[in-house]
């Protein structure tokens, strides 16, 4: 089930003997986590009847046994188990030798019998936080439910992909109040990577610092959320796109002045050209096409650099491209090696990729 799943079950059905916490998403999870506390311990209880355990310390069994015994301070209780990856058997050896009856490693057929007869006001958690559910991961994260399959309420935590990422910071501007232009908002989201913790943390410092009296500016977010200088490179991408010589060469002067790592800019200015000519020779024009194209095959973009990869495709043909491609790389060699100054390097790549084709 779905976070919202979660929140509203628990809502209208009260909490479960047990649930599966699946995923690295950290805002939804603490979300469902401080839900589920309030439901079943008032604060003035919660510090007798929370219960934290690791599996990587103990093994599942010593948690049930806990689970299993009436405590004399606490009426209700939560027992949150941290780990759960650590309770998977490690190798077919290992396996055979903890087999049950049924097949399976001793523990999950421990949790299955418990779960037919669970300790009245207990709720265990079991929350397996180590894998996410794409790419190399998504292998583990299935052995996990596989191997929690007793567990009937199982709750996946999913990154936020970029259209929830963004509707999660205007609900939360709006809550707070904070006037924040959609221009700010995609720098935010650039800085941010969209992931949903950073951007709560960050709006809530920004509503601080500013209130609720004064608009959010670019120059408010490169001064209080981290890695949102980057942006600065962001934009050297995008006058570099244009074939805006003159202020491709200001912004780095900006960056130089900044101290800005010239290495890393190139290679935000490499991933930048490498996409727009992979856009080109799929014959996708558009900023929709270009996002549905890359976040469908696993490099997930923004809208704003959507955008950026749409113009610097309109700004160059192919042959162009290829040769700023070729130019990126010459310049990331000559950086590596013995050189002068990495401002000339970064000019004569500036001045190479605006030349005027004739």
């Amino acid at each position: 089930m779905t976070p919202d799943q979660f929140l509203d079950l628990l809502k209208k059905s009260g909490p479960a003997p047990a649930y599966l916490f699946l995923g690295q998403e950290s805002y939804q999870r603490e979300r469902c986590r401080k839900a589920l506390l309030d439901a079943v311990l008032p604060p003035e209880n919660r510090e007798q009847g929370l219960t934290r355990h690791d599996l990587d310390e103990i093994p599942l069994a010593a948690v049930l046994d806990d689970a299993r015994s009436m405590s004399l301070f606490a009426a209700k209780r939560v027992i949150w188990v941290a780990g759960a990856e650590s309770a998977l058997p490690r190798g077919r050896a290992k396996a055979s030798e903890e087999d049950g009856e049924e097949g399976k490693p001793a523990d999950a057929a421990e949790l299955a019998a418990y779960l037919k007869d669970p300790t009245p006001e207990t709720t265990i958690v079991i929350e397996a936080s180590r894998y996410d559910f794409e790419g190399e991961d998504k292998a583990r994260i299935e052995r996990v439910q596989k191997y929690f399959s007793c567990v009937p309420m199982q709750v996946e935590f999913r990154a936020f992909d970029p259209s929830e990422a963004r509707a999660l910071a205007q609900s939360l501007t709006k809550k707070a109040q904070l006037q924040l232009g959609l221009g700010e908002l995609a720098l935010l989201l650039e800085a941010t990577n969209g992931d949903a913790s950073r951007i709560a943390v960050e709006i809530e410092k920004l509503s601080l610092y500013a209130g609720t009296s004064r608009k959010i500016t670019a120059e408010d977010i490169a001064e209080l959320v981290p890695d949102a200088q980057q942006t600065t490179v962001f934009a050297l991408v995008s006058a570099l796109g244009r074939g805006d010589r003159a202020r491709a060469l200001e912004i780095l002067d900006t960056l130089a002045k900044e101290g800005e790592y010239m290495p890393l800019a190139l290679t935000f200015l490499a991933t930048q050209f490498r996409m727009a000519l992979a856009a080109r020779e799929a014959g996708m024009r558009s900023a929709g096409q270009i996002q549905a194209h890359f976040n469908k095959i696993g490099a997930r973009i923004w809208p704003e650099r959507a955008r950026q990869i749409e113009q610097t495709v309109g700004a160059f043909p192919k042959a162009r491209l290829e040769h700023a491609v070729v130019k990126l790389f010459q310049a990331d060699y000559a950086l590596r090696d013995a050189r002068p100054d990495d401002r000339i390097v970064m000019e004569e790549m500036i001045i190479a990729l605006t030349k005027s084709p004739g």
